[in-house]
């Protein structure tokens, strides 16, 4: 969204994207739409910040969807919720003689963009996790109460963990298969995140996208799938669990299984049948390892989303770039610290020592980040454009 967009456009972009059951009005797209150009406009870092960090004002995402409040034709009713919390850019306060790749430690968004704006950045990974899809009504792990551990009490399961573990999974199969239920795609439509992965790929600045996510809506988003690497596997594929058959089931067999709430079982070894999900006690897709080394050599700008990097070896991949790649870390929260030189991010320069400071980090919700980041790059209208277009497809698709 330029600074020149008029309310007239603006509303007729909600009225697009917003009134998917004819029940938002023009005034209320014209309050929504004027919200958006104000906030547009209000995107100076504040002057009276005294603690290293500065905060953003940026313009609020187009609503979003809530499963509880699903519609009869599959697409759900979108909401306009409200601006969300300001983002807040941390301002490092690096030590005396530690230099910086950013060329404006005050503000290193803006030196990110401006990166990709001249083509110093134009192999870019991003790494996500359940943050990116919390916004699609898709509950995280960790959080406390609402995070997908914390709701599996229901299961009376040993550990929450357990649901996820394949030992837990070989002897009771009927808690995982009612939660995949729960997450199956196809009932989610992806968020703002999802589609500035899609419009980094677009435009052919995207190397690769690894995400810890099972809900695929990455390819729901449209991005091809040989850019993604599901490093957790996902819903896409599933196989028989028998060593010595791992036969390969279509998903919409599997689906129907597990919408009917039966047990999926191998036709041929009578084996349990279970999507590519990887559980604990599995190791991960032969496809992580062949492409990491090469994708993180060749990678001149990380992109972190969403993620508490507790998870290893996802977590490990920030390591992975040249000593001299920019990485930016977009999160609720700090994670992923360096307690060593060289192992983690250092958001302060505290250990670069001869080397320069090259991490960033925006605290906040990854939607409004990637709000802020297409905003400063000129391609808001084409991102709120990728979504809204989505969505006019999927209302086609349950006429």
């Amino acid at each position: 969204m330029t600074r020149e967009t008029s309310i007239d456009e603006l509303t007729k972009q909600l009225d697009e994207s917003l009134d998917l059951d004819g029940k938002h009005t023009s005034q209320e797209a014209t309050t929504a739409a004027a919200d958006l150009g104000a906030a547009a406009d209000e995107d100076s870092v504040s002057d009276n910040l005294s603690d290293g960090e500065s905060t953003y004002s940026v313009p609020s995402a187009v609503g979003s969807l809530s499963s509880e409040d699903s519609s009869d034709d599959g697409i759900g009713r979108v909401e306009v919720t409200g601006p969300a919390p300001p983002l807040t850019v941390h301002r490092p306060s690096l030590p005396v003689g530690v230099t910086s790749i950013f060329a404006n430690t005050a503000s290193t968004i803006d030196s990110i963009t401006e990166m990709i704006k001249t083509g110093s950045a134009k192999s870019i990974i991003v790494m996500a996790g359940a943050g990116i899809s919390t916004d699609a009504g898709i509950p995280d792990f960790r959080s406390p109460g609402t995070g997908l551990y914390a709701n599996l009490q229901k299961y009376r399961l040993p550990y929450p963990e357990a649901i996820f573990t394949i030992d837990y999974f070989r002897r009771k199969p009927k808690p995982f298969f009612v939660l995949a239920k729960e997450l199956y795609p196809g009932q989610f439509v992806p968020t703002i995140s999802h589609f500035f992965v899609k419009l980094l790929a677009k435009r052919g600045l995207l190397h690769r996208h690894y995400t810890q996510n099972i809900d695929c809506l990455e390819r729901v988003a449209g991005v091809e799938s040989d850019l993604i690497v599901e490093a957790h596997g996902s819903f896409h594929a599933a196989h028989c669990i028998g060593s010595k058959c791992r036969k390969e089931f279509p998903q919409d067999w599997v689906r129907e299984k597990i919408f009917n709430d039966s047990i999926p079982h191998c036709d041929k070894c009578n084996s349990l049948v279970k999507p590519d999900i990887t559980f604990f006690g599995e190791g991960l897709p032969t496809r992580f390892f062949d492409l990491l080394e090469g994708d993180f050599a060749s990678c001149d700008l990380l992109i972190v989303m969403g993620t508490s990097l507790q998870v290893h070896p996802f977590a490990a991949l920030i390591n992975e770039v040249q000593s001299t790649t920019p990485r930016l870390l977009i999160n609720r929260e700090r994670v992923g610290e360096s307690k060593t030189r060289g192992m983690g991010f250092d958001f302060d320069g505290s250990f670069a020592g001869s080397m320069p400071h090259r991490d960033a980090l925006v605290l906040g919700d990854c939607d409004e980040a990637c709000l802020l980041l297409a905003d400063r790059l000129g391609w808001t209208d084409e991102l709120l454009g990728l979504r809204a277009a989505f969505i006019e497809k999927r209302k086609l698709e349950h006429i």
